[in-house]
């Protein structure tokens, strides 16, 4: 069976390539060695320093797991917590050959659009779910919890992760559950529309209540900065309030 293919090493600078590294260091062969006991070493084999030499023009003494030692030169073997880290880097990459935005099973169009506030100028906001396939849920490299494009104003959380904010009443989210601006919604989207009521509790009176400070917080900023507020950070006090107050009232988002 073939063995996997090692990642290249981690970019360092020169000068940190130029430091003597300790006795003790774990590190990870890069190149094919022969052992003092005549057997060969293979690519990738794990080890710690024996012994350091005192300047890198030399080899270094390296104990592999099987208390043989190999002789290597600094290039020619990696830290090993470097080399995991470049592993990981390109384990992520598994993801690129998969588009998640096939994956969106709800999409809809939140913010002064939803609410009948836009302008000429006002971008398109959309908001949603995806679910990826289950053999993504259950890889060893997982799957982001949400997907994001700040080019085109879109973002969709994992749904898991979704719901998981739906229960702690987050805004943005009870929100998308109640805009009557949908897109795109699959039979297990209408499912989770027509159970959004459940969503609603008395949380929303300190997560609404967090929003609207951090709105107060956005407005005295403008004021130190600019002199003046931006209307849309009023705006966007106002609409939450009356949204809390509705919700704890009435039991439903007014959007």
């Amino acid at each position: 069976m073939p063995l996997p293919h090692l990642p290249a090493s981690a970019p360092t600078s020169a000068s940190a390539h130029n430091l003597i590294l300790p006795v003790g260091t774990q590190v990870v062969t890069r190149v094919a060695v022969q052992r003092r006991n005549g057997k060969g070493c293979v690519k990738g084999a794990v080890g710690a320093i024996a012994q350091s030499p005192t300047d890198n023009s030399h080899a270094y003494d390296i104990r592999l797991a099987d208390d043989t030692q190999i002789r290597l030169k600094r290039h020619e073997f990696s830290i090993r917590k470097h080399f995991q880290h470049v592993g990981a880097e390109q384990a992520a990459d598994y993801l690129a050959d998969y588009n998640l935005y096939d994956a969106v099973i709800y999409r809809c169009v939140v913010g002064s659009r939803a609410y009948g506030l836009d302008h000429a100028q006002s971008d398109t906001d959309r908001r949603g779910i995806y679910l990826p396939p289950a053999h993504l849920h259950w890889s060893l490299y997982g799957i982001p919890e949400q997907l994001e494009n700040k080019e085109t104003e879109e973002c969709y959380w994992e749904l898991q992760k979704f719901i998981i904010l739906a229960l702690k009443a987050n805004p943005n989210v009870l929100e998308c559950l109640y805009t009557p601006l949908v897109e795109t919604a699959t039979p297990l989207a209408e499912e989770l529309l027509a159970a959004r009521s459940m969503f609603l509790s008395q949380l929303v009176y300190q997560t609404y209540n967090g929003y609207v400070l951090s709105q107060f917080k956005k407005m005295e900023q403008d004021l130190r900065n600019q002199g003046r507020i931006r209307w849309k950070h009023a705006m966007h006090l106002i609409r939450l309030l009356l949204s809390g107050i509705t919700i704890l009232k009435d039991g439903f988002v007014p959007v």
